[in-house]
Parts: C-alpha cells; structure tokens; sequence
C-alpha cells in the first residue's frame, strides 16, 4: 500500500526520497525489518494473553527427556507469524500483484485450517484434533486455488526467447527478441536445457494439451500437501520448524530476486518471471516472521507455533516454489522436511511389515527407527534437542547452498 502513496507523491509533488519505494530491494528490507520487530515488540503481549486464555498445549508423554516440563507452554503462535507476515507485506509490497493475492490467500487460509485444530486440541481437549481428513481437504482446497489461478490467470507468465537470423551478403546477424507466454514450464536442477513442460507428461498418458491444467493442478496440489506436511511434521522440538522454514525463505528470496531481474535472468540463462520481483518482498517478511518467532521459540520455547504456524510455512514455502517455477528444487531446498516425512513413513511401512512377518511383539521390540519423526530419533538417542537442532540448521544451510549452486552447476 505503501508503495502507490510513495509512488503517487514522487509523481504529484516531487516528494524527497518517495522514489525509493520503487526499489524491490529497499521494500524488502523494510519488509524484514518490520516482520523482525513486530514479534520483538508484541511476542510478550501476546504470550501473556495466551497463558492468560489458558491456551496451552497438551502434551503426551512420549518418554522423552524434558518434555513434560514443556507441559502448558502457549500454542497458537503461528498467529504471531502470521501477522508478522502480512502486515509488512500489504505496507511495502504491490497488493494487486497475483503472485502476492495468492501467497496471502495462502498464508491465511492453511493458518485457518492449523487454527482449527489447534482449537479443538485445546479448548475442547482432544488430542487428535482435526480429524487428518479435514486437514487434507484444506491442503487440496489450497492447491486447487492455486494450480487453477497460476494455470489460467492471465497475468502468469514467463518469457520465452525467439532467436532470428539474417544474412547480409557475407554477414550473419543474429538478434534476440521475446514474447511473454502463457506456459506450464518448470525448472529442473542440474541439467543445462533445464526447462520441463507438463504439456509432456499429458502428452505421455495421452491427454490433449487442452488437458495440461488437469496434470498441472494435480501437481500442485501434490507439493503443497506434501510440504505443509513435512513442516507440520518437523515441528516437534523447540525452533526447528521455524530455524528451517528461515533459512529457506532466504533461499527462496535469493531466486525471487534473480527470477524477477531481467538483467540477472540473462546473465544466469534461468527463467525470467515478469513481476514475480514483489515475491522478495513476501520472502522478506517471510524469513523475518520466522526469526522474530525463534526469539522466543528457541530452546527453553515460551511459545509453540501448534498447527496454526506450521501448516501455514509449510503451504506458504510450496506456493513460493511453485510460483517461481522452482518445485522440482522442493526434495533439495526443503531437505529436512522430506527427511522428517519420509521417517514416519519408513518407520510406519517397517512396523506393518514386521507385524505381518513376525507379530506386534516382535514389531514393537524392532522397530527401524527408536521413534519417528527423525528428530525424536536423536532425542531418544541422547542428545539434547538444542544440538539436534543446531545440526540440522547446519545440514538446512548446507541443503540451501547446493540448491543456489543449482544456478551454475548444469
């Protein structure tokens, strides 16, 4: 909002400094400052009223070390990210721009969804909380929104490169023009013509490209289950889903920014993406939202983000990807989450087939895993969850580093 009252000044009254509102940069670093300083002012406020509501999370005794003392903790801290999110967003970015309408209607609606079970699991004291279903047709609601607007909105698109020749007598001149598509092309990392169509994979069940958005969308719905899951999933100890979830909004910045450079875009030959420059400024907010909150969610944690938060990173980090037509880059850049993910799985898929072969008995006693997800691994190995932590912000970094280097190593 911000931006067209600086910009309706700089051109009415000539007013000092208004113009650099017209620097993604300069916006995105407002952005972050903003989502840094609303959890640093408003996080004791708000962790006071939760205790104050008696919002505090029900935990179950796992026979983990230290974790009954967390009994009570305030849950539902997601809205503190939630907030820290938007409000920088609709200061500084472009609300009008698709790829922002769509990441807010994301941010709000899977925060709506963790809100519910959170609600349930706290004031009507069940434990499930929202049956696993419900949660499922949120995320497929989501992605539906999604696949459906990035497919047919007309203000999606990418530019595409037309190479044409002429001879002049001895002379060849070769000139680059380009036109901006409507496309389903994607990046795949590592490979140097690394642009894939989905048209392909409708072409291969022998579908009519008329039928792209249905693969397209399926798709789609597919990474944003899977990684509002996998951060669901990971946040079982204190400032390890928000830890990962930043050091991914980063990395997402990073490709925001260059994607949405044309200069950049040429320079690196990856994809441009015309006005997909105001994502920094979501992946700005983003990455300062979860910081502020590890201020007062890392170890000893005096809040929990619940199912309000995690659910919400986990379908914000999908969105960003796809957006910026980076999905195939998800099993790299949102490592950890696949890891965590893939050890329920292993352990649940190990567990049935003893079971099967041997009885319970034999099952309980051999499980592949000392418990799932990974991280309960660790603790029930010895380690203090602070280390367990640390060390995966550290494998989280080094994840992010190769899925950078994806830009040159092709």
């Amino acid at each position: 909002m911000l931006y067209y009252l600086f910009d309706y000044l700089d051109k009415q009254f000539d007013f000092f400094g208004a113009g650099v509102f017209q620097y993604i940069s300069f916006r995105a670093s407002m952005a972050m400052l903003f989502s840094l300083f609303i959890p640093l002012l408003f996080g004791q406020k708000i962790i006071a009223y939760l205790r104050h509501q008696q919002v505090g999370e029900s935990i179950r005794n796992l026979g983990l070390e230290g974790q009954m003392e967390k009994k009570g903790t305030p849950t539902m801290g997601g809205f503190m990210i939630m907030i820290s999110i938007l409000i920088p967003t609709l200061l500084f970015a472009r609300p009008t721009s698709v790829y922002i309408v769509i990441l807010i209607a994301a941010t709000l609606w899977l925060g709506f969804v963790g809100f519910l079970d959170d609600y349930i699991k706290v004031y009507k004291k069940n434990k499930e909380g929202l049956s696993g279903k419900f949660k499922v047709i949120g995320q497929i609601s989501l992605g539906l929104l999604v696949g459906l607007t990035l497919y047919f909105n007309k203000y999606v698109f990418v530019r595409e490169y037309v190479h044409s020749h002429s001879n002049y007598f001895t002379l060849t001149k070769v000139s680059s023009v380009y036109r901006h598509v409507k496309s389903t092309v994607t990046t795949i990392p590592f490979l140097k013509d690394n642009e894939f169509d989905y048209s392909t994979i409708a072409n291969w069940l022998g579908l009519s490209e008329n039928y792209t958005w249905i693969v397209y969308v399926l798709v789609v719905i597919f990474i944003i289950t899977a990684v509002s899951n996998g951060a669901n999933i990971t946040d079982g100890i204190d400032g390890l889903a928000a830890g990962t979830s930043a050091i991914i909004g980063i990395t997402l910045m990073v490709f925001a920014y260059l994607s949405g450079n044309a200069v950049f875009a040429d320079y690196l030959n990856i994809m441009f993406i015309p006005n997909s420059g105001e994502l920094v400024i979501y992946c700005a907010a983003f990455t300062g939202a979860c910081i502020g909150f590890l201020w007062y969610n890392s170890f000893p944690a005096q809040i929990f983000m619940g199912d309000t938060g995690s659910l919400m990173l986990g379908g914000c980090i999908a969105t960003m990807a796809l957006c910026l037509r980076k999905e195939l880059l998800i099993p790299v850049m949102c490592g950890i989450f696949l890891v965590e993910n893939l050890s329920v799985v292993m352990q649940v898929s190990y567990f049935k087939y003893q079971k099967k072969r041997k009885g319970i008995e034999f099952a309980r006693e051999n499980r592949l895993f000392r418990m799932s997800p990974l991280h309960h691994h660790y603790q029930k190995g010895g380690f203090h969850e602070s280390k367990i932590v640390t060390r995966f912000w550290i494998v989280g970094i080094l994840l992010a580093i190769v899925t950078l280097a994806t830009l040159k190593l092709r």
